[in-house]
């Protein structure tokens, strides 16, 4: 490679090999060749291509940027771009019977096209399938299946991804990731647009099973699917620090698919674990798995009223404490009057405050048979400014939005309401009015951000002979365990939970927040059909179940219609 780069620019050696080769050739034709050479082979010129994919500029079209960028990094064969095929029309079954030969037909000429010799090499080609939208032909999802992703190739995507403003999914199907490469798309994903919520990494298992990754505090991911990555119980206790810890948890991570791994009872706890202070997952499934009857009692019973260790109970006494203070610090602040007489009338309210989580501190010290009279007065009284943050709270968590957005507004609202409705009301807007809001929003949510992140602690607790209960994840709408190894005892476990959401909801029908699970699919398990723990939980889930309350919606609306 070298040697032929080096050939043209010194004349007098460029005869030399001419002349091994064949002594019959004259000077001058040996000068043309060896100038010919750096042209036609042009390939090796790859050592100067890295400047070139950095000068292109990506015109927003996924098919020629993607090979625009190959090309200049050197790649002679690269995968195309190709629609995501559909199935064919003749095998959707048609509600007309008149067309009789028709359908069979239909069969053989595609199973005939699909011996060809042609379509069988085209199918297994690999290739970047991508669903496009129907109204401007946008790519709107991206399915890469078969065949190894390598860095260079990222790199490619690292620059032809980010114009794609209409991307919404990302599915890596069996591409060869390695925990090196998986960092580098991860590294890739805050490029893309804002619209990109959905990633599928299924088919490639890691040796460092790095892939709580995906899962950061900064990660913008709301759905993601880890299916057949032999993940285990290793790979399950990462997944649940990522999902929460005592001081740190998942906010965006709206759907989880862990199926089609090997997670056991040690697993399927530490997911538990991740689900005791995290209020963002609706959709959980941990099919297909190794879970046992002590996996599952560990699963249910963060469902329902649970008991705070001895280190959450300290956390929440140190999360009222800093709370107290940061209302004390914003008092002055939120006065619409610097007075004196104002000042004055602040004190009680601090000290009211002060005494509030005094006797909250008291209660959780030396819970007494006598404290139970006064427990109830006491919470409605302390527990005014904790059921605030409770709602924006619960009400965060179901949305599949842009979460840390929600959350700041809702925390600067609380906080901010009363500066921003000075000007609306006494001034007419201002331009500097609306800087210092701005100013006054991006200063609350620094002071808003840590105590939002372990807000479930802060939730109304119950006290029963000297411990504390948390009401237990109400967030949690659909659980998948179908295809594990539980028998009846991890039933009544279950069995438990939704006879305690079930009466939870009906006492909290007509207030507005999460009620528990929706759907709870249990089947083929260890444990006969017929059982009559089993019938219980499908008899509770029925009414439940709004997948179940559409089918007689839609049977009355078709009976109506005809």
């Amino acid at each position: 490679m070298s040697g032929e780069a080096s050939a043209p620019g010194a004349s007098p050696r460029a005869p030399r090999p001419g002349t091994q080769k064949s002594s019959s050739s004259v000077t001058k034709k040996g000068d043309r060749g060896a100038k010919e050479k750096p042209a036609t082979v042009l390939q090796p010129v790859g050592e100067e291509e890295p400047k070139n994919p950095e000068e292109y500029q990506c015109t927003g079209v996924l098919e020629t940027d993607f090979a625009e960028l190959c090309t200049r990094s050197g790649y002679t064969d690269f995968p195309k771009v190709v629609p995501r095929p559909r199935p064919h029309p003749a095998f959707v079954p048609s509600a007309s019977m008149s067309e009789k030969p028709t359908l069979d037909d239909q069969r053989l000429s595609g199973s005939c096209s699909l011996n060809s010799l042609e379509s069988k090499y085209v199918f297994f080609r690999p290739t970047i399938q991508v669903e496009l939208e129907p109204e401007d032909k946008s790519v709107k999802e991206i399915y890469i299946r078969g065949w190894k992703v390598e860095e260079r190739i990222l790199g490619v995507f690292s620059k032809c991804l980010p114009p794609l403003s209409q991307l919404q999914a990302i599915n890596l199907w069996k591409v060869g990731l390695t925990d090196k490469t998986l960092t580098t798309f991860i590294a890739l994903l805050p490029l893309c647009t804002s619209t990109l919520r959905k990633v599928s990494l299924e088919g490639n298992p890691l040796p460092e099973q790095s892939y709580h990754k995906l899962m950061a505090l900064d990660s913008t991911i709301s759905h993601l699917s880890l299916r057949n990555n032999d993940i285990d119980d290793h790979g399950a206790q990462l997944l649940g620090q990522a999902l929460s810890t005592l001081h740190s948890c998942n906010r965006t991570l709206v759907s989880l698919n862990l199926g089609f791994n090997h997670i056991g009872d040690a697993g399927a706890g530490y997911i538990a674990d991740g689900l005791r202070l995290n209020r963002a997952l609706l959709w959980l499934s941990l099919a297909h798995n190794r879970i046992k009857d002590q996996g599952a009692l560990k699963l249910a019973e963060v469902l329902r009223p649970f008991e705070l260790t001895h280190t959450e109970v300290v956390e929440r006494r140190r999360l009222l404490l800093e709370k107290g203070s940061q209302e004390r610090s914003r008092s002055p602040s939120s006065s619409r009057h610097g007075d004196s007489k104002a000042e004055r009338e602040k004190n009680p309210l601090m000290g009211v405050s002060n005494a509030a989580l005094a006797e909250r501190s008291d209660r959780d010290r030396m819970p007494t048979a006598k404290t139970p009279r006064g427990l109830g007065k006491k919470k409605e009284k302390s527990g005014d400014g904790v059921k605030k943050e409770e709602k924006s709270g619960s009400g965060q968590s179901p949305t599949q939005g842009t979460p840390k957005k929600e959350d700041a507004t809702k925390a600067g609202k609380g906080k901010v309401t009363v500066p921003e409705q000075k000007p609306s009301k006494g001034k007419g807007p201002k331009t500097g009015n609306k800087e210092k809001r701005s100013f006054l929003l991006e200063s609350e949510q620094l002071v808003a951000e840590p105590s939002e992140v372990v807000s479930p602690l802060l939730e109304p607790v119950e006290h029963r002979e000297g411990k504390v209960f948390m009401p237990g994840n109400k967030v949690l709408l659909h659980l998948n365990l179908i295809r594990n190894r539980i028998t009846e005892v991890g039933l009544e476990g279950f069995l438990a939970t939704v006879q305690h959401q079930a009466q939870f909801s009906k006492s909290k029908s007509a207030a507005k927040g999460p009620v528990g699970l929706l759907c709870l699919s249990l089947a083929k398990n260890c444990f006969s059909p017929q059982c009559p723990t089993y019938t219980m939980i499908q008899e509770l889930m029925l009414p439940r179940d709004p997948v179940s309350k559409a089918k007689p919606r839609e049977e009355e609306t078709t009976a109506s219609s005809t």
